[in-house]
């Protein structure tokens, strides 16, 4: 009888949690991305107005910022599964609701109401997939494989949100167009309710604790107000300021060439390339640390947004956006590697449902006011303001390399 070595028997992440677990996490957050552009998109159809269609994707936005942290920090305290089960629930029967609400004689402000409640009630699902990978790694995984493996499936992740916000425009127009303007917010009612619930059913599902557990692994929330971990947040809603003003100001640009409907199209040159860059960081020296790496991914950000400035034609266009997929995939990774990082003891849920919410505020946030620098000024107003998303997170990186300090490790996860 043979012995069988420790490499053989030593856990991965893959024998935790399933094959299966993967296409259920990248499904069940496609609801997510699909929400600020399908409220927009049913908002314009119903009512006839893009500035009220913003206005509501911006009570999205409003209502994820509110209740998001708190929905992590019901996850953290009660488990993920009943949180889940719960706002998965109410979440589909209100974005049914709100479908209704736009296409009804109801006022203006029982639609806005409608679109933040629907913010509000909307599972965390990605940041949960990552808290629950990054517990994984931290409590199954040998001490000398958590760096590498941190860093691969954070990259994984990020990747993972990447296709998602790229595809999930492009499904609501796909929708929009072949059915009707309800048709993506009906989609993603549905989608939430069986794919949502089945992440929360998975086996990874992190029980609730009792109060003696709590007591002793819960870190005092006062420590999610550390310097460092709120410039974390200032960089991750950059980066949704990033997203939400380039599709639009891309839309303004496609719209005034008489092709707006391609805008989505144009900007997966952007999205692709940003998740194959962020896959690419599992792969980088471990000597190029996470200090290193936000300002200048910021920057690769930052010099596409100021070829965007000269884009005139299409060519241009795309050299800039595939210039800017070159630094913001990798920068999310960086971010969240952050973010895993600096979590308070058993407030890593709560901790990464802060960073999922500052990417859904910053989205949708810059969606509404880079539509109205469009309509009121012009396109190219419009393109300067991904240029000062840029400017945000490059200078949080600069922030956040005095507050990290020179004595950091210089490891793959080190800060």
């Amino acid at each position: 009888m043979h012995e069988t070595s420790p490499a053989t028997t030593a856990p991965t992440v893959i024998s935790r949690t399933g094959v299966m677990y993967f296409p259920i996490a990248l499904v069940s957050r496609l609801p997510y991305a699909m929400m600020v552009i399908g409220v927009l998109t049913l908002v314009v159809s119903a009512r006839g107005t893009v500035e009220l269609g913003g206005l509501n994707s911006a009570m999205v936005g409003l209502g994820v910022a509110c209740f998001g942290p708190l929905i992590g920090a019901a996850a953290d305290r009660f488990g993920q599964r009943p949180t889940l089960l719960i706002t998965g629930a109410i979440n589909s029967v209100l974005l049914g609701t709100l479908a209704w609400i736009a296409f009804s004689d109801l006022p203006v402000w029982v639609l806005f109401i409608a679109s933040f409640l629907a913010g509000a009630s909307a599972p965390q699902t990605s940041p949960m997939s990552r808290s629950r990978l990054v517990t994984i790694i931290k409590t199954d995984l040998p001490p000398q494989r958590r760096p590498r493996a941190l860093s691969t499936f954070l990259a994984y992740e990020s990747a993972a949100d990447e296709v998602i916000f790229v595809f999930g425009p492009v499904i609501v127009g796909v929708l929009a167009s072949t059915l009707n303007a309800w048709a993506p917010i009906v989609g993603a009612a549905v989608l939430t309710l069986v794919f949502v619930t089945a992440f929360a059913l998975h086996h990874t599902s992190a029980p609730p604790q009792s109060a003696a557990e709590r007591a002793a692994t819960l870190a005092p929330a006062s420590e999610l107000l550390r310097p460092q971990l709120l410039i974390t947040v200032v960089g991750i809603v950059a980066v949704g300021l990033f997203f939400g003003s380039m599709l639009t100001s891309l839309t303004a640009f496609m719209q005034d060439r008489g092709a707006a409907e391609q805008a989505g199209l144009i900007y997966g040159v952007m999205g692709i390339g940003s998740a194959i860059f962020a896959i690419a960081v599992a792969f980088l020296p471990p000597a190029f640390t996470l200090r290193y790496r936000w300002p200048l991914f910021a920057a690769l950000i930052l010099a596409g947004t100021g070829l965007l400035q000269g884009a005139h034609d299409l060519p241009s266009m795309l050299l800039s956006l595939a210039v800017m997929g070159v630094g913001v995939g990798p920068l999310l990774v960086t971010l969240y590697s952050f973010g895993a990082q600096r979590s308070p003891e058993g407030r890593s849920a709560t901790v990464m449902t802060m960073l999922g919410s500052g990417l859904m505020v910053g989205q949708s946030a810059a969606a509404a006011i880079t539509g109205t620098v469009a309509d009121q000024i012009g396109t190219q107003a419009a393109l300067l303001v991904p240029l000062g998303a840029a400017l945000v997170a490059l200078g949080s990186g600069a922030i956040n390399w005095v507050l990290t300090g020179p004595g950091a490790r210089r490891t793959a996860a080190a800060e």
